[in-house]
């Protein structure tokens, strides 16, 4: 298939994603969606859409008390990052209980590079959440074990605070995150690491109105040298509605 029909059909793909799930949401008690549009796909202060828009789909699922199913969607066009991946997709489980102010979670998933050189990798991880008033403190660690298409393992500690502005639709946040891991190949492990172990941080402020919302995110790490490319600060703007 030719790159440009590729990334026709992953985009129509996307939009087919957002127009069925209403009409699930019809047996599905609990299903949530929802479609956005965002200047950048970055994820843990690395750019994995070589600093282009994308368009991203998302639903849940529950299946059990505390169990639900997700899968998410998003457009790369081509990341340099992920082996020329035209998209990644995203599929996982979250097991989730509240106990008093504290919400623990843990979770599985997978995430495949449609149109890719190189194969996907899984992760999991596990999360504590404390509620104090109109915030919350996260706190959240995700291990990728040893993988060739990662070229070793990758661990990720990270930290984040969130809190609504009283009175207004706004909620603002901040985050800061380290990456390590144990090396076995330094040209594959540079995906997820490019320079070995790095900080990131960040700073959010959300706007939702009812189904619509949107938000402007600061974003930046530690990388620099010949890894830093799509790695330092920058702006993201994001969009979307929620089905």
């Amino acid at each position: 298939m030719r790159r440009t029909d590729m990334r026709l059909a992953l985009a129509s793909g996307l939009i087919a994603c957002a127009s069925a799930s209403p009409a699930l949401a019809q047996y599905e008690s609990g299903v949530s969606a929802t479609v956005e549009a965002a200047s950048e796909e970055r994820r843990r202060g690395l750019s994995w859409s070589d600093g282009e828009p994308v368009l991203r789909g998302s639903i849940s699922m529950p299946v059990a008390k505390g169990l639900s199913i997700e899968g998410a969607t998003t457009s790369l066009w081509g990341s340099d990052r992920h082996g020329d991946a035209d998209a990644v997709i995203d599929l996982g489980a979250v097991f989730a209980r509240q106990f008093g102010g504290w919400s623990l979670s843990a979770e599985g998933r997978y995430h495949l590079f449609p149109g890719a050189s190189g194969p996907g990798y899984g992760e999991i991880g596990a999360g504590a959440a404390f509620l104090i008033g109109p915030a919350s403190v996260d706190l959240s660690a995700n291990y990728a074990p040893k993988q060739s298409a990662i070229g070793g393992d990758n661990l990720y500690l990270s930290a984040s605070a969130v809190v609504g502005v009283p009175g207004t639709p706004l909620t603002v946040s901040a985050r800061i995150g380290r990456s390590s891991g144990d090396v076995r190949d330094p040209v594959r492990a540079a995906r997820l690491r490019p320079n070995g172990a790095y900080w990131d941080h960040g700073f959010n402020i959300d706007y939702l109105k009812g189904r619509w919302f949107a938000g402007l995110r600061y974003a930046d790490s530690s990388i620099d040298g010949p890894g830093s490319h799509h790695a330092g600060a920058t702006l993201i703007g994001r969009v979307g509605f929620n089905l």
